[in-house]
C-alpha cells in the first residue's frame, strides 16, 4: 500500500474525531442548555427586536437586529459565523426559524445576511432571538478533498500528494536566471526565484516582520508573467482579503470569492457578486426575476377547484415564470464565466475553494497563505484543482486552531506545511525582520530560528525615546515572592491574577505619563498600544480597569487588549504581555504552547513588557531560557519597585 495513501487514511479517522468532537461541544452549548444560560454564556441573543431589513449585495435580504436586555455580556457572535433567527412564540416543539450568516457585529447588534427571497410572516409575531450554529459544511469539503486525494491514481493530484507528503522527489529548473528585484531584499528574492523554478512545490518561510505578504503578493505578479490565472488562499478570511487588497493595489485583475457576510466592506468591490451587480447586463437579470417572482404569484392565486382554462392559463403562467428564471440565470452564468476567464487572480479561502463558481476549474499553481495555520485536510481542497502547490507561513507561530485533544495528540495539529518543511528541502526562510529593535527580536530569533534573523537598520535601534526610561525596548518584571497568585474561574473555565494586572497596567500608564510629557506629539495615531494576555479572563478584568488610570483613559483609542491569537500579524509601537500563571505548583498549562508566545514576543516594534513569575515559569525550558535572556539583556526588574 501507498504509504502517503495510509497516512490519509489515517487523517480521515482523526478529522472524524474532530468532527465529532466540534458537534458534541455545539451540542452541550446549545442544544442541553436552556435559553437562559445561553443567554449568560453569549451563545443567544434573546430577545431581540428587528430595527432594519433590505436586500443588499447580490439581492440577499438582511435584517440588523438589536439586543434588548443583557446588553453588555460577553459573546461568541462573530462576522462570518452561522446562525439562525427564531421565534419563541407559540409552540416551542415547533419554534420557526431560518438560518443566516453575520455580516458585522457592532456593541449591541448584529447584521445578518440570509438566502431567503422575502421576510418570513413569523417575523411579526414577535419573540425572536438568534442562536449560534454548528455548521458542518467545512467538514464535508474536508472529507470529501481528502477521499478525493486518496482516490488519485496515475495523475498529477497522486504525484502531488506523494510528493507534499515526502515520498517522491520534488523537480526544479535548472538556474538560468539570479533574481534581483530592487524592492526585495537578499532573501526575498530567493524566495521568489525558487518558486519561479519550482515544478511542484516550493515554501515561503516567514518569521515574524519579514515581510511574507509582500514576498508572497510579488511572486504571484512574476508567476502572472508565464501563466494566466493562478488560485490564491488561505484558511482565514481576514488574510484573504489583505492578498486581495494588495494584489488589487498592484493593478491585477482579482476576483474574490465568498459570502459577502464574510468578506470585508473595502473588498466587497472586489467580490463576485459586486462584480455582477456592476455588470451593464445586472438590470436586465434583476428585470426578469422581478417579473418571474410575479409570475410566479400570480400561478399561485388560483384556487384548487378550478376548470382546464384555469389549468391551462396557470401552466403557460409558471411556463413563463420558469423560462424568465432561466434566461436570468444563463444571463447571469454568461457575465460570471466572462468574469472568471478574465481574472489573472482568484482569492478565496481553503473551504471556499469548493466553491461552485471554481466547478471544472484547474490552475497552474495554488499560492496558499498562513499555511502553517491551516488544517491539513482543508489544505488539499484547493491543491485538488492545482499542478503546483506554493505555501508561505511559519511553523513556529500559531498553529491551527483544534477542538479535540484525542484528534490533535494524534496529528491533526501537523499542517502539510510542516510536512512538507520537514520532508522536502524546498523552502527559503526569510531573514531580514522590518518590525523590531534587535533586543526584542533576538530572544525568538534564538529559540525558534537558530539565530538566522537580522533586524533591519531601520529598526535595529529604534526606541521610543533617548533618556534612561524610554531608550530601553525590554523589559521582564518578575513577580516572585510577591504573592500574586492565580485564580481560577469555573464560571468561564478560565485563569487570571488581577494583581498582575494591575502591575502591567499601572506600568504602561507611567511609560505613557513619562512619554507624553516628554514627547507628547509622539502619542497620535499611527501610534498604538497592544496589551495581551494567554487567558481570555485575565483579558476581561484589563480591558474593564483601563479606564482606572488617568493616562490610559486618555488614550484608549490607541489600546487594544486581547489574546495572543487576536494579535496575529499585527503589529505595535508598544507591547505589554502579563503570563498570568503563578502556583506552588510549578503548572504553566497552555503557556507550554511557546509558538503562541512566539506570537506575543513578536508584537511589539519599540518597547515590550512582560510581566511573570519567575518562580513558576523556570521549571520550562523555553522560559528558563527567556529568563536568562533578560538578565543579559539587562531587562530584569522585580516587582517591588512598582508596589505602592
Amino acid at each position: 500500500m501507498n504509504p502517503a495513501i495510509e497516512e490519509l487514511k489515517q487523517l480521515l479517522a482523526i478529522l472524524k474525531t474532530e468532527w465529532e468532537e466540534d458537534a458534541a461541544q455545539y451540542v452541550a452549548k446549545m442544544v442541553h442548555t436552556p435559553l437562559q444560560e445561553r443567554r449568560k454564556e453569549g451563545m443567544s441573543w434573546y430577545p431581540v427586536v428587528v430595527t432594519e431589513s433590505g436586500f443588499g449585495l447580490g439581492d440577499k435580504l438582511y435584517l440588523e437586529v438589536e439586543k434588548t436586555t443583557e446588553i453588555y455580556t460577553p459573546h461568541s457572535f462573530g462576522t462570518g459565523k452561522a446562525v439562525a433567527l427564531f421565534s419563541n412564540s407559540g409552540d416551542p416543539k415547533k419554534r420557526p426559524s431560518i438560518q443566516g450568516v453575520v455580516a458585522s457585529v457592532g456593541f449591541n447588534r448584529l447584521k445578518i445576511i440570509f438566502n431567503e427571497d422575502e421576510l418570513p410572516d413569523w417575523l411579526d409575531d414577535g419573540k425572536l432571538g438568534i442562536d449560534l450554529l454548528f455548521d458542518e459544511t467545512s467538514y464535508k469539503e474536508m472529507e470529501n478533498a481528502v477521499r478525493k486525494v486518496i482516490e488519485a491514481d496515475r495523475n498529477r493530484t497522486a504525484q502531488l500528494r506523494d510528493i507534499l507528503l515526502g515520498h517522491a522527489r520534488p523537480g526544479f529548473k535548472p538556474l538560468k536566471f539570479d533574481l534581483q528585484l530592487p524592492h526585495l531584499n537578499e532573501s526575498q528574492n530567493k524566495a521568489v526565484q525558487n518558486i519561479l523554478l519550482s515544478e511542484d512545490v516550493a515554501i515561503i518561510h516567514g518569521p515574524p516582520g519579514t515581510g511574507k505578504t509582500t514576498t508572497l503578493v510579488e511572486a504571484i505578479i512574476q508567476t502572472l508573467k508565464s501563466e494566466k490565472q493562478v488560485l490564491v488562499c488561505s484558511p482565514s478570511n481576514t488574510a484573504v482579503d489583505l492578498l486581495t487588497e494588495k494584489l488589487a493595489s498592484r493593478q491585477v485583475e482579482v476576483v474574490r470569492i465568498g459570502n459577502p457576510a464574510r468578506v470585508s466592506e473595502d473588498m466587497l468591490q472586489h467580490t463576485v457578486d459586486a462584480r455582477v451587480q456592476a455588470d451593464k447586463l445586472y438590470p436586465q437579470i434583476k428585470q426578469m426575476r422581478k417579473q418571474a417572482d410575479e409570475f410566479n404569484r400570480l400561478a399561485h392565486k388560483y384556487k384548487r377547484q378550478f376548470g382546464k382554462a384555469e389549468r391551462d392559463q396557470r401552466k403557460l403562467i409558471l411556463a413563463e415564470a420558469r423560462k424568465l428564471s432561466k434566461e436570468a440565470n444563463d444571463t447571469e452564468k454568461y457575465i460570471t464565466d466572462a468574469l472568471f476567464d478574465k481574472a489573472q487572480v482568484i482569492t478565496c479561502t481553503l473551504v471556499g475553494a469548493a466553491n461552485r463558481y471554481l466547478t471544472g476549474r484547474t490552475f497552474s499553481t495554488v499560492f496558499i497563505d498562513e499555511a502553517a495555520q491551516a488544517l491539513e485536510p482543508a489544505t488539499w481542497i484547493p491543491i485538488l484543482k492545482s499542478n503546483r502547490v506554493v505555501f508561505a507561513g511559519d511553523h513556529c507561530q500559531l498553529p491551527p486552531t483544534i477542538k479535540s485533544q484525542k484528534a490533535e495528540k494524534a496529528g491533526l495539529g501537523i499542517t502539510l506545511f510542516e510536512k512538507c518543511m520537514n520532508r522536502q528541502q524546498v523552502s527559503v526562510m526569510l531573514i531580514m525582520q522590518y518590525r523590531m529593535h534587535e533586543q526584542i527580536m533576538a530572544f525568538s530569533s534564538q529559540e525558534f530560528y537558530h539565530n538566522g534573523l537580522q533586524a533591519h537598520e531601520s529598526v535595529a535601534t529604534k526606541v521610543l525615546g533617548t533618556d534612561e526610561v524610554l531608550s530601553q525596548p525590554f523589559v521582564f518584571i518578575d513577580t516572585a515572592g510577591s504573592g500574586f497568585e492565580e485564580k481560577f474561574n469555573p464560571e468561564n473555565q478560565s485563569i487570571s491574577n488581577f494583581e498582575e494586572a494591575q502591575i502591567l497596567l499601572r506600568y504602561i500608564d507611567q511609560l505613557l505619563t513619562h512619554l507624553q510629557s516628554i514627547s507628547p506629539v509622539v502619542l497620535q495615531f499611527p501610534f498604538r498600544i497592544g496589551i495581551i494576555s494567554p487567558y481570555r479572563a485575565q483579558v476581561e478584568f484589563m480591558k474593564e480597569n483601563l479606564a482606572q488610570y488617568e493616562t490610559l483613559a486618555s488614550y484608549t483609542h490607541l489600546i487594544s487588549v486581547g489574546t495572543v491569537d487576536g494579535f496575529q500579524g499585527q503589529e505595535r509601537e508598544i507591547i505589554g504581555i502579563s503570563l498570568v500563571r503563578s502556583n506552588a505548583r510549578q503548572e504553566i498549562g497552555f503557556l507550554q504552547d511557546i509558538r503562541r508566545m512566539n506570537v506575543a514576543l513578536t508584537r511589539a516594534k519599540q518597547h515590550l513588557v512582560v510581566v511573570g513569575d519567575s518562580a513558576t515559569l523556570a521549571n520550562h525550558p523555553f522560559y528558563r531560557d527567556f529568563l536568562s535572556y533578560a538578565e543579559e539583556a539587562g531587562a530584569y526588574r522585580s516587582v517591588w519597585e512598582w508596589i505602592q
